[in-house]
């Protein structure tokens, strides 16, 4: 059985938010080690490749995407989902760490 901890960046059927759908998309779990170790869920939030429109709280550019496994420039969506680990299709790599984000306002507000 796989380990899941905060941070793991992992693909998933993420559901749309009318739950008709799912779409496969990396997300990030954000679930305490202690939760997921002892729920069969995890606690996640997507990740999109979209950046340009980023404005919503909660919204964080990934720094470091290519470290983390993303294929594109990434940011973290203000979508939270709870799904069952055996619904994760892969793990895509360990440990997006809080250095790895930019908080979007941190973005926006940079000097010129």
């Amino acid at each position: 059985m796989t380990h899941y901890s905060r941070g793991d960046v992992i693909l998933v059927p993420f559901p749309f938010s009318d739950q008709s759908t799912t779409k496969k998309r990396p997300a990030v779990i954000i679930s305490s080690d202690k939760y997921n170790s002892l729920s069969s869920d995890v606690i996640i939030m997507a990740i999109t490749s979209r950046i340009d429109n980023l404005s919503f709280v909660g919204e964080t550019t990934i720094r470091d995407w290519q470290d983390a496994g993303l294929l594109k420039p990434s940011a973290i969506k203000a979508a939270i989902s709870t799904i069952e680990q055996k619904l994760i299709l892969k793990k895509v790599i360990m440990w997006l760490t809080s250095s790895a984000r930019i908080p979007h306002r941190q973005l926006i507000n940079k000097p010129s």
